[in-house]
């Protein structure tokens, strides 16, 4: 079913990542590109927890570092992180407050 597949493409976007952590390194463009595919399966299996802090602290630094802040990829990464922060069941005022400021953040730059 549908399940499984949000399972297997979790498993192989996972291992993905690594191999491009491993062999590019974290700041290159097909690594970051890779990570967004992995934050995607993340959400379609609402692992929220696990989403926010790749994001923050590996895909949002590594995007900052090698590209520019307005650059399609950084732009949709932090489109992305708006949308974990906004879909989290756990998810705050605070964290509604800054995909709020991110979503402003992106439309300026576009």
């Amino acid at each position: 079913g549908e399940l499984g597949r949000h399972d297997e493409a979790l498993v192989l976007r996972r291992e993905l990542y690594a191999r491009s952590v491993a062999t590019l390194g974290i700041s290159d463009e097909r690594t970051i590109l890779s990570g967004n595919n992995l934050i995607l399966s993340l959400c379609n299996s609402a692992l929220w927890d696990e989403a926010k802090p790749l994001m923050r602290d590996q895909l949002l630094p590594a995007a900052w570092r090698s590209l520019r802040n307005d650059h399609h990829v950084a732009l949709r990464l932090n489109q992305r992180l708006a949308y974990v922060l906004t879909n989290d069941p756990k998810r705050t005022r605070d964290d509604l407050l800054e995909a709020e400021t991110i979503i402003q953040d992106v439309v300026q730059r576009r």
